[in-house]
């Protein structure tokens, strides 16, 4: 088995370092990720200038690893139909990140996006975070990424599925279980802090803070509050099927 593996927090993070390393037990990887953070970029693609890629050592180990100057997009897309065409992965793994991927934040992920991505492609997908960024350790989550690859790997209809996961960040006898779930809404208060330059101009810094909104029980923010581990299948499909009849419904006058 072949696993692509991939970032937001650029190629010399904590995370996508451990994950790889556990995921060596498993199968044959390779590192394509952005040569520094890109998290918050969505799915941006480079198409203005070119994108350098350079062939890394990966920290201690012997795995195949390469620094891209794009977004986790770009990883995915270069790494696929350039730098593995002629051994398409079998699955991409995009994380572990430094915090949490829950909910709408999904949209503006780098993490999620390079997930994303490879199911366009029609690879097997997954995207793994960590519940907050006050982490310890990485090991216990990158472990339970091996079992979920496992799973798909026996479930090969999944190949345009995303499943986004969100780990506890508490101590392992503190999770109480897995759940499937939802993704729920997220919400900023504060979002600009102004400031202003010597010249008396504004600028602003995004900031802000997670609103308190009420959700769905079934959501991946209340699964991780509680201290289960969040397992929500997304799709790419942005249709809104509910109102698609409707709309075929309109009288339109051309």
């Amino acid at each position: 088995m072949r696993i692509l593996v991939a970032n937001d927090d650029g190629i010399f993070a904590e995370g996508i370092y451990i994950l790889s390393k556990e995921l060596q037990k498993i199968g044959e990887v390779i590192v394509v990720a952005p040569n520094s953070e890109r998290s918050a970029t969505g799915h941006a693609i480079t198409l203005h200038q070119p994108l350098r890629v350079e062939k890394v050592k990966f920290f201690d180990t012997p795995i195949e690893a390469y620094s891209i100057s794009g977004t986790p997009a770009d990883c995915i897309k270069l790494g696929v139909e350039a730098l593995l065409k002629d051994r398409k992965p079998d699955i991409v793994i995009s994380g572990i990140n430094n915090g949490p991927n829950l909910g709408t934040d999904v949209i503006y992920s780098g993490t999620v996006s390079a997930a994303v991505e490879a199911a366009i492609m029609e690879i097997p997908s997954i995207a793994i975070s960590m519940g907050t960024t006050e982490i310890t350790q990485y090991n216990d989550a990158a472990k339970f990424v091996c079992q979920i690859v496992n799973q798909i790997m026996n479930n090969r209809d999944l190949i345009d599925t995303i499943i986004n996961i969100n780990y506890p960040t508490c101590s392992r006898e503190e999770i109480k279980g897995v759940k499937v779930t939802t993704l729920g809404v997220r919400k900023y208060e504060n979002t600009f802090i102004e400031r202003k330059d010597p010249r008396g101009n504004s600028y602003y810094w995004t900031s802000g803070i997670v609103a308190e909104i009420e959700q769905n029980q079934n959501s991946d923010i209340i699964a991780l509050k509680n201290n289960y581990i969040s397992i929500t299948p997304i799709d790419f499909d942005l249709t809104h099927f509910n109102t698609f009849e409707k709309i075929k419904e309109w009288n339109f006058k051309i």
